[in-house]
């Protein structure tokens, strides 16, 4: 039987209402999140503002997976 592949994602802002974020800002936060490893899917650049959107995403372990589905 296949096993269906399942994805957690990622989502955050990065920049301020007034300025762009740094390279070395945007490089250090994607390599952390490549040790983790999530993959970028898009980047969503806002109209208008200098902030942009990081959309990422990695495979949702069994352990994840396990946690999730346990009742609250």
């Amino acid at each position: 039987m296949d096993t269906i592949l399942r994805w957690e994602y990622k989502v955050e802002s990065i920049g301020s209402a007034f300025s762009h974020p740094k390279d070395e800002e945007i490089e250090g936060m994607l390599n952390e999140w490549g040790e983790e490893g999530w993959e970028i899917i898009n980047v969503i650049q806002t109209s208008g503002s200098p902030k942009s959107v990081i959309v990422a995403k990695r495979p949702l372990s069994e352990r994840e997976r396990r946690r999730r589905s346990m009742p609250v």
